[in-house]
């Protein structure tokens, strides 16, 4: 059976759940989650059909349905048998998870919505809190940054969904305050998730749901 991922791609949380499951060899279709922007996810319909927490992503494989990404890519790690890390490695890339969800994400996430995607007569009243977020980003960066300084992956010798989570945001082009050149071991370390097979951009992934972001 083919699984499905309820998903849209701006959505680095998406992505998260997204570039798992392609890396993972399962089966898997996007169902795009259209007209995000305009609400569609915290419709009466989506919440009850879909997500009653309003969220994309959702993942939906026979009769298990997961929302949050960090579930979904345990999720798939524990199916496919691949991108957990070794057995003793597991409590570690929980860590880095739950660490991107609070530090990196969640700032990402937020700054990249209000410089991109808030409406613009909105965006003058949002300075103080962008800057706010991207200090927070900073820090993160510099955490990151230092970790890869002497190791290719965040966890372990392998390519893990801590990977997969952190780089969650980072492959996306438009402006929230990241600058692959300004963080070297960064840089290097999303060039070697780039280059595994089966590596895909966020738009080539998953169905933009912004006109401006579709291909063609």
């Amino acid at each position: 059976m083919t699984i499905q991922l309820h998903c849209f791609g701006e959505s680095g949380n998406s992505y998260k759940a997204a570039l798992t499951l392609e890396l993972s060899g399962l089966a898997w279709e996007p169902v795009p989650v259209d007209g995000f922007f305009e609400g569609a996810a915290r419709t009466t319909d989506f919440r009850t059909r879909v997500n009653e927490m309003g969220e994309a992503p959702v993942m939906v494989d026979g009769e298990i349905r997961l929302s949050q990404s960090g579930a979904i890519q345990q999720y798939v790690a524990d199916k496919s048998g691949r991108l957990g890390g070794r057995p003793e490695d597991r409590y570690e890339v929980l860590r880095w998870q739950f660490w991107d969800n609070h530090k990196l994400s969640s700032q990402a996430g937020a700054c990249r919505y209000l410089i991109n995607y808030l409406p613009e007569e909105k965006r003058e009243h949002q300075k103080q809190a962008i800057a706010f977020l991207q200090g927070r980003l900073d820090a993160a960066y510099d955490i990151l940054d230092k970790r890869l300084a002497s190791r290719d992956w965040i966890v372990g010798n392998n390519l893990t969904i801590a990977d997969l989570s952190c780089c969650g945001y980072l492959f996306y082009s438009e402006p929230f305050g990241f600058s692959r050149g300004d963080w070297a071991h960064i840089d290097d370390w999303l060039g070697r998730i780039e280059s595994q097979p089966g590596w895909k951009h966020p738009y080539d992934l998953m169905p933009p749901a912004r006109p401006e972001n579709r291909k063609g």
